[in-house]
């Protein structure tokens, strides 16, 4: 028989790679994740912000960054400031870093909806390509009869579905939370 628990792994670990992107995703309310792509000048070398510094909500629309080393400071800011998708303008009084998040309009809120759509499609792209390597290793099976491949062949496409459904139970869960006022 042929085993899925590989291919169930690797459909697993896409369903939780776009389950990481959604926590990135601004849903209006402010949240340490949001800030985790952002990549500071530190000591010569880009790191990321949470290593050169401690990211915190204050509260639902303001994120609070201290940094390890207050020489870094100014660096957190541009950091923060050069990433467009974010729109963000942070502050700086010398000792931590204020990040006010700003109220989404209706507009801005489609358009992070519209953003996050194309992650989902990318999530389901990794899928399909999770299941045409099992179908590859399906068809060059050849201690397998027919009536056993495609048994096979329909498991995969049941575990693709499976996990699909997944993808966009998340991503109309995150959908929601965005356009919610």
């Amino acid at each position: 028989m042929f085993d899925t628990k590989e291919d169930r792994k690797k459909m697993e670990e896409v369903v939780q790679r776009f389950q990481e992107e959604m926590k990135k995703v601004r849903t209006g309310r402010a949240h340490p994740d949001m800030l985790s792509s952002i990549k500071v000048e530190a000591y010569g070398q880009f790191m990321p912000l949470n290593q050169v510094a401690n990211v915190t909500a204050a509260d639902a629309t303001l994120l609070v960054i201290t940094p390890f080393d207050p020489s870094t400071i100014q660096a957190i800011a541009t950091a923060i400031r050069a990433d467009q998708s974010l729109g963000l303008n942070p502050a700086d009084d010398g000792r931590v870093v204020r990040v006010p998040i700003p109220a989404l309009t209706e507009e801005r809120r489609k358009e992070i909806v519209k953003n996050a759509s194309a992650k989902v499609e990318n999530a389901k792209v990794a899928l399909r390509n999770v299941r045409e390597d099992a179908r590859k290793a399906i068809k060059v099976a050849e201690e397998m009869g027919e009536d056993l491949k495609k048994r096979a062949e329909k498991e995969i496409d049941d575990l693709t579905k499976e996990f699909s459904d997944k993808i966009d139970a998340e991503f109309k869960n995150k959908s929601d939370e965005i356009m919610k006022i």
